[in-house]
């Protein structure tokens, strides 16, 4: 009878023990976000900030880093509950398990095994993509943003329709969308050969590939962008698209209605674009203030406590 009783106090402690770290994970954030809710003081930011580069795919990133941990500790517990069930019941029943339960069981756990396994590899390879396209997206942002000492207006990740147009510049020069793309280089020994995009005026020629898919994504972007300023002004605002390949060299072979540069080319040649439509001073201060406002949407993280007594 106490061998029995001993057994099962050991199969509690054993499921105790497997369940008590994720559970005491669950009670932590729990308890820290009611602290950060109920503290005495708040954060002195009130408005909402403006969108950095890349906003979007650090919301995607940060979001997906939460799934990978949620998938790597479902891969690992999944055996671990099985043994742990196997180990129980024997305990229990102090009898053999038939092979059936086994072979059911062992069934179970390659197939969750195997999902979460799939599920990890393919997160790992789009978090590796949105991971090139941050990088991409910034080291577009800070070339752009060296347009300010010229006065021109740069805001970043304008949100569409569910799409977001990656840069916004706007100037005297013209309004200007510019999609960044960040596309991997051949890794090998083949010099400057493999750092060269030839523009043709309708397609995009890669050392591997070639293609125009970047070209009329930044058609599409500059389209609507241009829709929405004219509406929201209620005069005609023409934006002229650009696509931004950072890290590469462009040869232009030919003149297409989107423009190509590098990285390095923008705040040198992108407010020399002989196409762009101009605006007035009027014009300039109109369209900024309506793709400011549509970038000012991120709210600070410590945010204020609205039901903040007076005084506290």
């Amino acid at each position: 009878m106490m061998a029995v009783f001993g057994a099962q106090v050991l199969a509690v402690l054993l499921v105790l023990a497997m369940v008590l770290g994720p559970a005491l994970v669950v009670v932590w954030f729990i308890l820290r976000q009611r602290r950060r809710d109920r503290q005495a003081r708040k954060s002195p930011l009130t408005g909402k900030l403006l969108r950095t580069p890349g906003h979007t795919l650090r919301a995607q990133l940060e979001e997906a880093r939460s799934d990978l941990g949620f998938d790597l500790m479902s891969l690992m517990i999944a055996p671990a509950f099985a043994l742990a069930f196997l180990y129980v019941t024997n305990l229990v029943t102090d009898r053999a398990h038939p092979v059936a339960l086994l072979a059911v069981l062992l069934g179970l756990v390659a197939v969750v095994c195997v999902y979460q396994a799939r599920k990890l590899l393919r997160s790992s390879i789009q978090m590796d993509q949105w991971r090139l396209g941050l990088d991409a997206e910034m080291a577009v942002g800070q070339e752009l943003d060296q347009l300010l000492r010229q006065g021109a207006a740069v805001f970043h990740d304008l949100a569409g329709e569910k799409f977001n147009i990656d840069h916004v510049v706007i100037a005297r020069q013209g309004v200007f969308a510019v999609e960044t793309k960040g596309y991997r280089k051949p890794n090998r020994d083949g010099g400057a050969t493999d750092a060269r995009v030839i523009y043709d005026g309708e397609v995009l020629k890669f050392p591997e590939w070639s293609g125009a898919g970047a070209l009329r994504q930044a058609a599409r972007n500059a389209h609507w962008l241009s829709e929405w300023l004219t509406g929201a002004t209620g005069e005609g605002i023409d934006v002229t698209p650009v696509v931004a390949l950072p890290g590469w060299f462009v040869e232009h072979k030919g003149r297409g209605p989107v423009f190509v540069l590098s990285g390095a080319q923008l705040k040198d040649n992108l407010l020399k674009v002989r196409d762009a439509k101009p605006l007035s001073a009027e014009q300039v201060q109109r369209v900024t203030h309506q793709v400011e406002q549509r970038c000012r949407d991120v709210k600070p993280y410590y945010r204020p406590i609205e039901d903040d007594a007076p005084g506290r």
